[in-house]
């Protein structure tokens, strides 16, 4: 059989990892998002593992992720990025944790974060020049698109390719969302190219 046969595009791999990664997580955070006080803080626990001296397995880091209030109504912690692909996993990794700029991020960057939307957060009308994978863990939110809107609940899984949005939480409770983000290449529309915005 010929080699050509076996190839798989480079960022395919970074689309399967992501999603498994994505499956992978989402009942520790689910677990870690129930036990919050009150429901009112993200709180959530950051695990990344990496090798020692001998080139054996363990773990690095083992905290509470750094969570920061966004717009009114929001909080994002930062899970890991990375600014190039292949990514390279040598070294501790120290520092990767720090949240790029996912507007408009650079080529091959990927953006791994956790956000919780309040009820009533404020609205941001936006698009971002990624490919992102979501995955609801508590809670339900509407997502605006320019065409209506439609519900997500605890447990489903989004697709969200390049296109503009906004999150509103009419609910009582606050939604917690994981977002895997993959620069891309700008959307060309309606014989426009749709650029990052808001």
């Amino acid at each position: 059989m010929a080699n050509d046969e076996h190839h798989v595009d480079r960022r395919e791999f970074i689309h399967i990892g992501a999603a498994a990664s994505l499956a992978a997580i989402g009942g520790a955070l689910g677990n870690s998002v129930r036990a919050q006080e009150a429901n009112t803080t993200l709180q959530v626990r950051r695990i990344v593992t990496g090798h020692d001296e001998n080139g054996r397995s363990r773990v690095d880091i083992d905290e509470a992720l750094d969570v920061s209030s966004g717009r009114e109504g929001l909080e994002r912690g930062p899970v890991w990025s990375t600014g190039s692909f292949p990514v390279n996993n040598s070294g501790s990794g120290q520092g990767a944790g720090d949240d790029r700029a996912a507007a408009a991020p650079d080529a091959n960057s990927t953006v791994f974060r956790v956000v919780q939307y309040a009820p009533g957060v404020a609205p941001r009308v936006h698009r971002t020049q990624t490919i992102d994978y979501a995955v609801v863990i508590s809670g339900e939110i509407d997502m605006e698109l320019d065409h209506g809107e439609v519900r997500l609940r605890q447990g489903d899984v989004l697709v969200q390719r390049g296109t503009i949005h906004n999150w509103i939480n009419r609910g009582t409770e606050p939604c917690v969302i994981v977002f895997i983000l993959i620069a891309a290449e700008p959307v060309e529309a309606g014989g426009m190219t749709l650029r990052a915005t808001g």
